[in-house]
């Protein structure tokens, strides 16, 4: 591999300078009238010149959106989220900050909707309110205490419109589980004991438990002593185990299962409780930071799982879902935490192929029935490189795997982006719609879809 900086600089990692308005924009096919609000996402773009030690993980916030109305696409918009360093290289004012958080946020990671308004998160930090045209508000802490702010992935209960949310710092218990009511206040804090400074990037949710990985990727105060952007490494000889608490307990109730090896987990696709045993769907990572030289994110190939873990007996089956290389899954989040049938991952085969780098790049869509154990892979064709792509039900009252499947896909011809909107059922079928954007949108991490009714 390319070394670390000049991989993540290049291709469609490469940042852009400008922050654009575009109200006339192509469209091939037709944008469904159902689809009435606006599609976010965010990433990182270094503002100014990025150093030699660059990780991607750690570049500016910068998001990405595209307004969908009537039929139509009404703009795309670009806007650095407004962070200390943002305004700083701009020459602006700094947007209001509240108290808390380990440091000042970069919002690059996810943007997400609760209590009618927008939120970029990046872990060990407050989440920045969005503005429904994507400008930076102020930076919040839901009106209460949040010393280590959250991490990028909360999970949202349907029926109840909470947002579960955990957090983790350099000291114990190292990890803080919130609960964020349906207005937008924090209304519960437990702290969670795990065995060391873990990175805990997600979490799962079901409908009476909140799953917690505790998995031998660890802060290392070597390196944050050094400057290296991301200060965690891999230790092998750290118990990996995952945690179950019960929504209605504390801390000290969550029950803690060993796994058979050592491991890390990103992203999962959902979990749901099974009677005395929880199930969850995720992409497992062999390794991850076990990189000297280039502090590569992730070693071996991703591939989706299911693990089942059995409360009783204190133990974890493991059972390969789909043995490709995979992340960034998702599925229908109307029924998060509940038991799910389909899940949609992107498929790629290195850093350099999601960053378009060399002739061969490519990527492609995976679609997977978790009932009757198929997957379906949909290329994105050549010279188009996807990023993820989310569920957006065709209506309320669509099934699961009734609606689109929504993302940015780069386009190397053009050197430009298109927000693509295929049919979930005509999976492997030309995109119902194709959102020609000017410019390029460079491979970022997470968004969503968020209705015009959602917002305030």
């Amino acid at each position: 591999m390319a070394s670390q900086a000049y991989t993540f600089l290049q291709g469609n990692f490469a940042p852009v300078d400008q922050e654009v308005t575009v109200t006339e924009l192509r469209v091939e096919g037709s944008i469904p009238d159902s689809l009435q609000g606006r599609y976010v996402r965010t990433g990182p773009n270094p503002i100014g010149a990025a150093g030699a030690n660059y990780h991607w993980f750690a570049g500016s916030g910068m998001l990405h959106g595209v307004r969908l109305d009537g039929g139509r696409a009404l703009w795309y918009r670009n806007r650095w989220v407004r962070s200390p360093e943002v305004t700083a290289a701009l020459g602006e004012p700094a947007v209001p900050l509240a108290d808390g958080g380990i440091f000042p946020g970069l919002g690059n990671t996810n943007i997400v909707q609760h209590a009618g308004s927008l939120w970029a998160l990046m872990e060990t930090s407050l989440p920045y309110e969005i503005s429904p045209e994507l400008d930076t508000l102020r930076s919040w802490n839901f009106g209460g205490e949040l010393p280590w702010g959250i991490n990028a992935h909360p999970k949202f209960d349907p029926a109840k419109g909470e947002m579960h949310v955990l957090a983790y710092g350099f000291a114990e218990p190292y990890v803080l589980y919130h609960l964020i009511d349906a207005s937008g206040q924090l209304v519960r804090t437990e702290p969670i004991a795990v065995g060391g400074p873990v990175m805990v990037h997600d979490m799962g949710l079901t409908e009476s438990k909140v799953v917690v990985f505790d998995l031998p990727v660890l802060f290392n105060l070597e390196l944050a002593m050094a400057g290296t952007p991301l200060p965690f490494a891999w230790d092998p000889t750290y118990t990996p185990r995952i945690g179950v608490m019960p929504r209605t307990g504390t801390g000290a109730d969550t029950v803690w299962v060993e796994l058979d090896d050592p491991c890390y987990v990103y992203h999962p696709l959902n979990a749901y409780d099974d009677g005395d045993q929880v199930v969850i769907d995720l992409v497992v990572h062999p390794r991850a930071f076990d990189d000297d030289e280039f502090h590569d994110p992730s070693q071996g190939t991703p591939t989706l799982h299911r693990w089942t873990v059995d409360l009783v007996a204190g133990r974890v089956n493991d059972e390969v879902i789909d043995d490709r290389g995979q992340e960034f899954p998702r599925g229908d989040e109307r029924i998060a935490s509940k038991r799910h049938r389909y899940g949609y991952s992107l498929a790629n085969s290195s850093l350099e192929a999601l960053g378009g780098i060399g002739a061969n790049a490519t990527t492609s869509l995976l679609k997977h029935d978790l009932e009757i154990g198929t997957t379906i892979e949909r290329p994105f064709g050549p010279g188009l490189i996807g990023s993820e792509f989310v569920f957006v039900p065709a209506g309320e009252s669509a099934g699961e795997d009734e609606g689109y499947l929504m993302g940015f896909a780069y386009d190397k011809v053009r050197d430009a982006s298109d927000l693509l909107i295929l049919d979930a059922h005509d999976f492997g079928g030309p995109p119902v719609a194709s959102v020609h954007l000017p410019v390029r949108v460079p491979q970022g991490f997470h968004g969503n879809w968020i209705p015009d009714q959602l917002l305030s």
